[in-house]
């Protein structure tokens, strides 16, 4: 049994009394790389949210590894690129959990700053301002922040939207180079051909856990056919709902599926 990053125990997140991600279990990996895949609103970003800790479980629970440092680049959109801030700001902020907001940097911090804009491609960028980046040039200077945090666990929320196909293929390797380093990473991905090419793992949600395992028998027609058709009967007014009592479980790269009722669209919130 391989050990645990994170362990998920009938996970159920939400807003508003609303849960969008549904009894998960299962445990991710030290060292894996995973890709969360599903349509828009079926809780894949919601469940990086849980992870990091900006959403409090509405039942269950979500642990991590003792002593596991975490990195967190949440969707471009979520960046204020008005904020008049330079390159190096931005990838400097990746230091802050070990020198503190206000700690001086060191001369080890600027040539750690300097390797990673080098890394992604950036090197003589630092003095840019960031309103003056291309989407794939800001998506390179955000991995540079990663990069200088130095974590354990990686978890990226869509990275790849809105950007260049060269960028996407550097941002690829840089997030092998992560694995190969024995770090754990989790993906946000929308394109399902990229996960079947480069990712190990995936898990497909559906607001609840549809499959999770080796990614290209998670991708399977049979299961994209059961997310879609979970997706497309959710009650997005339906109350918080009890656990069923054969949910998925999933260790390491074990594929599990619900069966669909036949028939009908019963996937909303109350049957979950």
């Amino acid at each position: 049994m391989p050990e645990a990053c994170i362990s998920f125990s009938d996970l159920t997140l939400g807003y508003n009394s609303h849960p969008a991600v549904h009894h998960l279990n299962g445990v991710v990996a030290k060292g894996s790389l995973t890709a969360v895949v599903g349509a828009n609103g079926s809780g894949k970003s919601t469940l990086m949210k849980g992870i990091v800790g900006v959403l409090r479980p509405m039942a269950g629970a979500c642990t991590i590894a003792p002593g596991v440092r975490l990195a967190y680049l949440p969707q471009q959109s979520e960046l204020d690129r008005s904020f008049p801030a330079r390159v190096v700001d931005l990838v400097s902020l990746g230091l802050w959990p070990r020198r503190g907001l206000l700690g001086r940097y060191r001369p080890e911090d600027r040539k750690a700053i300097s390797e990673a804009l080098s890394a992604v491609g950036l090197e003589g960028f630092d003095r840019r301002p960031i309103d003056t980046l291309s989407g794939g040039q800001l998506q390179r200077a955000l991995f540079a922040r990663v990069l200088v945090q130095d974590a354990d666990l990686i978890l990226l929320d869509e990275p790849f939207n809105a950007i260049d196909s060269r960028t996407v293929s550097d941002l690829v390797e840089l997030i092998k180079r992560w694995q190969g380093e024995s770090r754990t990473v989790m993906v946000v991905v929308h394109d399902l051909e990229l996960v079947r090419q480069h990712f190990p793992e995936a898990l497909l949600l559906a607001r609840r856990p549809v499959a999770w395992g080796e990614a290209r028998k998670t991708l399977a027609p049979e299961n994209l056919l059961r997310a879609r058709q979970f997706h497309e009967a959710w009650d997005e007014d339906a109350p918080w709902c009890a656990p069923e009592e054969d949910h998925d479980h999933h260790g390491h790269a074990h594929d599990h599926a619900h069966e669909h009722p036949e028939g009908g669209k019963t996937a909303h919130a109350g049957a979950a």
